[in-house]
């Protein structure tokens, strides 16, 4: 099984900072029990903090996808809306 890697960068307007680290900070539990979720990290840049970057690790590209459609998710994206200047979002593969 190859696992896919997301790398996942947002970066929150400069007076929703804690609205979005706290709705981010409500994905961790869903996520880490959903099926397929092997990793799931948030880290918050020390620099600049309203930079977030997201580390995980899915045991497939379904399954990647039933996260993205699951309801904690579909619910970050709406109350977040207006509260986030870029969100990017790497798939990778681990090659070494």
């Amino acid at each position: 099984m190859t696992t896919l890697t997301i790398i996942a960068s947002i970066t929150a307007n400069i007076n929703n900072v804690e609205l979005v680290k706290s709705e981010l900070l409500k994905l961790i539990t869903p996520t880490r029990a959903e099926a397929g979720c092997l990793q799931y990290d948030l880290h918050q840049d020390n620099e600049n903090a309203a930079h977030f970057t997201v580390v995980e690790n899915w045991g497939s590209s379904e399954l990647l996808q039933a996260h993205i459609e699951n309801t904690p998710f579909t619910n970050f994206m709406k109350v977040t809306e207006g509260a986030i200047s870029e969100f990017a979002v790497n798939k990778m593969t681990k090659i070494a």
